[in-house]
């Protein structure tokens, strides 16, 4: 009987469709919750320093784009395998999706040591290239050299927890992270403030509390509770199976690497229009904006492995709800998001920041990056369900659509046609639009249909 009960766990074709992605994206989504904590609680802390404190807060700003390519490449190497490995698990084949996991796990600790090196090697000039000015360097680097020493460990939580979430463990997922975000949380104050460290400390906090969240994900997954364990003979790099990894988690990394892409091509502009104070205003805005996208996110990840293992098990019919689930639940909380922002942006604000200059221009600044905000749930909607079902070539197209070819472009346009600083800003919302509607309806004539035909035989 317990075997039975086990096995109904982890089946995602039994059961209705909603509650499958929900018993998903709860606990995802409280997981990655604490995973932004990482950063956050880092951010709101520095953001109260004291005397100074918009400036350390901008230079710790400057270090986003080098943790959005660690996190590119947590996603092109470890979450790239995740469908894969959960369409040969819904297919039956578990021990090629044993090799998948193994694969992912050699290529993330090779990526980390060549990240660190290359990091520490051309820290000054990357930083400068990021739009540091001489004041805010000093911030950022002195965050940055301690930070880069966690890399090894956020790309093994970032990249391995997914498999956790593919056997149908997601509450030992939300462990994953949070049991280093709370270790974050109770340090960052002792470090901070306790010992007088300043942004030395939230960077220390912050890489003691991403090695635990990496030792938990490695004891599990080589331990007896995972239905597919990471074995010692599976630990090889694979062409071929790499090859298929690169091919999906290219979506990820090109939608990580082109948010490293914006954040350095908006930093450097803000800098030339603005300077250190708006550098730490879009800081903010970030991170507000992260903050309510968890939600939606918590949903279509939740969603992924469900419609992947349905799809590789020829459940077609539950394949289409939940694609339709995603796509309702997601806009309605976006709706939702933009008004509450909109309506009080001074509150968000006044979280990250007691700098009164910087939060009075700030707010206008908010509402404007955050418009449009529903149209969202459409680019997470479409961009879930082609990396869900092996659809590569659209899943990529569409991560470069929206930040690449729409935001870098107008960032750079908008400023020198009349708009200033608040061109910046106004990329963000007009890219949710164009790329946001370009994505579900392209998924809508393209997958979703095919999935129709299937059901109707």
């Amino acid at each position: 009987m317990q075997e039975k009960v086990s096995k109904q766990k982890v089946d995602f074709s039994k059961g209705p469709v909603w509650k499958c992605i929900i018993a998903q994206a709860i606990p995802l989504t409280v997981a990655q919750l604490v995973q932004l904590l990482y950063n956050v609680v880092d951010r709101i802390y520095i953001g109260h320093m004291g005397d100074g404190n918009s400036l350390a807060l901008t230079g710790v700003g400057l270090t986003f784009p080098i943790v959005a390519l660690v996190m590119a490449f947590s996603g092109l190497f470890g979450i790239g395998g995740v469908p894969l490995f959960s369409i040969e698990r819904g297919s039956g084949n578990n021990e090629k999706a044993g090799r998948i996991m193994g694969n992912s796990f050699c290529l993330l600790l090779l990526a980390s040591v060549v990240l660190t090196v290359v990091g520490y090697t051309f820290s000054r000039p990357i930083l400068f290239a990021f739009g540091a000015s001489e004041d805010s360097y000093v911030y950022a680097n002195e965050y940055l050299r301690i930070y880069l020493i966690g890399t090894v460990f956020s790309m093994i939580t970032t990249g391995m927890n997914g498999y956790i979430n593919a056997q149908g463990f997601p509450r030992i997922g939300m462990l994953s992270t949070a049991l280093g975000a709370i270790a974050n949380i109770v340090l960052d104050p002792i470090f901070i403030f306790g010992f007088d460290m300043g942004v030395s400390g939230a960077a220390l906090a912050t890489i003691i509390s991403q090695a635990i969240s990496a030792i938990w994900v490695l004891h599990f997954l080589f331990g007896k509770k995972a239905l597919i364990p990471l074995r010692r003979d599976n630990l090889c790099i694979d062409k071929e199976v790499t090859k298929e990894t690169v091919k999906l988690g290219t979506s990820n990394f090109i939608m990580s690497g082109t948010n490293c892409l914006v954040q350095i091509v908006c930093n450097s502009t803000l800098q030339t229009y603005g300077g250190d104070i708006y550098v730490g205003i879009m800081t903010v805005a970030s991170s507000v904006r992260e903050i309510f996208s968890l939600p939606v996110t918590g949903i279509v990840n939740g969603a992924q492995p469900v419609v992947s293992f349905n799809y590789g098990a020829k459940e077609y019919v539950r394949v289409k709800k939940g694609i339709n689930f995603n796509t309702l639940v997601g806009s309605i909380y976006t709706l939702v998001a933009w008004i509450v922002v909109v309506l009080f942006p001074k509150v968000w604000f006044d979280i990250f920041s007691d700098d009164v200059q910087m939060v009075d221009v700030g707010v206008t600044m908010l509402k404007i990056y955050f418009f449009g905000f529903v149209f969202m749930a459409f680019q997470f909607s479409g961009q879930s369900t082609f990396q869900a079902l092996g659809d590569a070539k659209h899943s990529i197209f569409f991560s470069l659509l929206r930040k690449a070819i729409i935001v870098v472009p107008l960032t750079l346009i908008l400023p020198r046609v009349g708009f200033g600083v608040a061109g910046v800003f106004m990329a963000e919302p007009i890219s949710n639009v164009i790329g946001g509607l370009a994505c579900f309806i392209t998924m809508r004539m393209t997958v979703y249909k095919k999935i129709v035909r299937e059901i109707k035989g």
